[in-house]
């Protein structure tokens, strides 16, 4: 069967290649995201930068670096609406968009002012790509390998992190003012390419289900879990869990923040928590100041960067084991572990600069390393995946987008602050740190349930906000939207499975218990059945 761009494969491309190749593909979003946050800790310490802009002091360079995180906290409040109307591949495509023309007004800026509001208007572009990847990627990948599939779009904005390192180090070596330019200009590079391929990559099916687009949401499904056979058992199956889901929340009515508030605070709070303590937890002392970090140590000029770029390659191997570890450990374990080393590393590294003897520079370097190593397998990648897994379809997206501006909130006050305290409290900085990493073992031990496996559509079994029945009315509801005649692929029958029949469970997520946990209360809700898309033949075609 033919179908509309949203709706046909890739090359060619069904099953595991076409889900790799996207998975890949969308990374470029968080690989700009990653990029951005470390091209600037190699071009603050360059002395063609610090002689353009007449020696900045430490509260200028951390406005610099932080005024980034107040675009993107404003961008990521917002595109969980804008996702949910004009879907997650055109908010892709625009917030490519808007980041190429940050990173331009960066690249050419004639003085600090042009330079800040480039780094604002890439922060709404890179609020824009962080808040709605993870959305995308949650809602293409099946339960089995959903993890696999984060960690890898995790391994992606490492790779930005460390590419930066590297590019600012080999830039270093140019004698003049381009050693500051070329990276931010790369920038618009790799932006500009993420928008083009956001042309060709299909739409996620969850959100063309529940805009009642039946037709092209099972070509999808039949692209990516049933080989491009839109008779494949396994698709329909799917087809339909996620359109009678769709259906029962629209019986509950619409979704504002508000009443996600109200009746998702337990889910709400882990997210936000979870994209709280990845910034608290330290990183971006780190990520944005990696250099002057290792100068405090010892290290000079050019070799802290060297060190940073070596760091960075140790990152990057550290996102691959949670590729294979998150579906087999699941996703507290390896919080919990992580957090118990990070916690170590950095009150190690505050001890050996606190004692500031030869080997304080090596040693600094090696427990520099061993955090980010540990932040780069667990805090790193899991609270992007936890948050869009966790919320239900219809407020998914303004889950992620509140969570996102929790991560972004953070990661300004942490930028802002980092430079000033590591010249106001030194090396008592990084027990600040270790003290939160001590803080998320506890939260998540106590209030985090196990996710594992664990299908979207049965989340609420793992909350206990479980939907409610289904109405004499739901139950005689054809899952096609009201405007079609007869099924959306020819002599293929999808029908609602029976609503008395009750679904299979999914595997059970570890317990809990009370204590801490037992404060929260979730509840559930969901959205209009008269609001939503409107019907379009797949021949048609489709706007960008």
């Amino acid at each position: 069967m033919a179908g509309g761009r949203n709706g046909t494969a890739i090359h060619g491309l069904t099953g595991k290649p076409l889900l790799y190749f996207t998975s890949v593909f969308v990374s470029l979003g968080v690989f700009l995201f990653g990029y951005d946050q470390g091209v600037m800790s190699g071009i603050i310490t360059g002395i063609y930068f610090k002689d353009y802009f007449n020696q900045p002091t430490r509260a200028q360079i951390g406005t610099m670096v932080a005024i980034l995180e107040v675009g993107a906290f404003a961008s990521s409040l917002i595109v969980g609406r804008v996702g949910d109307i004009i879907g997650r591949r055109k908010t892709i495509l625009y917030g490519s968009m808007i980041f190429v023309v940050g990173g331009a007004l960066q690249a050419f800026a004639n003085g600090m002012g042009m330079l800040i509001l480039g780094r604002i208007i890439a922060g709404v572009g890179v609020g824009c790509l962080s808040t709605i990847v993870p959305v995308y990627q949650s809602e293409i990948s099946p339960p089995h390998n959903r993890g696999q599939l984060a960690c890898i779009e995790f391994t992606g904005n490492i790779v930005g992190y460390a590419t930066s390192v590297w590019v600012d180090y080999f830039c270093s070596y140019i004698e003049n003012h381009y050693a500051w330019r070329l990276p931010l200009f790369m920038q618009c590079l790799m932006g500009a390419f993420l928008a083009l391929g956001s042309l060709i990559i299909c739409e996620s099916p969850r959100w063309l289900l529940d805009n009642d687009h039946d037709e092209e949401g099972i070509v999808v499904l039949a692209n990516l879990h049933g080989g491009g056979d839109v008779h494949n058992e396994r698709a329909r199956e799917e087809f339909r869990e996620i359109k009678m889901n769709v259906l029962l929340q629209r019986a509950e009515g619409e979704r504002s923040y508000s009443e996600m508030w109200s009746r998702y605070r337990k889910r709400l709070l882990i997210a936000m928590s979870a994209q709280a303590f990845a910034q608290l937890n330290g990183i971006n002392v780190i990520s944005y100041y990696a250099p002057m970090v290792f100068e405090q140590a010892g290290w000079r000029g050019r070799d802290a960067i060297l060190m940073t770029g070596i760091n960075g390659l140790i990152y990057i191997a550290s996102t691959l084991p949670p590729w294979w570890l998150v579906d087999r450990w699941g996703r507290r374990p390896i919080l919990l572990s992580g957090a118990v080393v990070m916690c170590l590393a950095l009150s190690t590294i505050s001890y050996w600069m606190f004692i500031d003897v030869s080997m304080t520079p090596h040693m600094v370097v090696v427990f520099v390393i061993i955090y980010n190593a540990f932040f780069g397998y667990s805090w790193g990648p899991i609270p992007w995946l936890y948050p869009p897994e966790i919320m239900p379809l219809s407020i998914r997206a303004k889950g992620a987008s509140v969570s996102t501006a929790t991560n972004w909130a953070f990661n300004w006050l942490v930028g802002m602050m980092t430079p000033i305290l590591q010249e106001w409290i030194k090396w008592r900085l990084y027990l600040v740190h270790a003290f939160f990493c001590a803080c998320s073992f506890v939260v998540v031990y106590f209030c985090y349930p196990e996710t594992k496996g664990v299908m979207l559509e049965d989340m609420d079994t793992v909350f206990g906000d479980q939907t409610v029945a289904a109405t004499p009315a739901t139950a005689r509801m054809s899952l096609l939207h009201p405007s079609r005649s007869g099924s959306p692929v020819p002599s293929l029958d999808i029908n609602p499975p029976e609503i008395g029949k009750p679904r299979s469970p999914p595997p059970q997520p570890t317990k809990t218990g009370g204590g801490v946990a037992g404060l929260f209360k979730g509840m559930f809700g969901k959205k209009s059945e008269t609001e939503g898309g409107n019907y379009r033949r797949l021949d048609e075609g489709d706007d960008v």
